[in-house]
């Protein structure tokens, strides 16, 4: 497994853009973004941080359904 870079939450939120889903609110610093297709609807937030820790990422790309591989590819 390589390992997680350290990107800010915006980066973050750019690539799970590439990976289908949509900000649909923001709630102070999280970004809640969403994906409805395909089932089940996934909903992930982001931390708007300028860094985020890498358990934290990990968590992220965890809830999102994605592998670290396939993150990093997005970058």
């Amino acid at each position: 497994m390589p390992p997680l870079p350290i990107i800010s939450g915006r980066s973050c939120v750019r690539t799970l853009e590439k990976a289908g889903y949509v900000a649909v609110r923001q709630s102070g610093s999280h970004i809640a973004l969403r994906r409805d297709d395909p089932p089940p609807a996934r909903t992930v937030i982001v931390p708007d941080h300028r860094a985020l820790d890498r358990g934290t990422l990990r968590a992220i790309i965890r809830q999102a359904g994605l592998t670290v591989e396939e993150f990093i590819a997005l970058l």
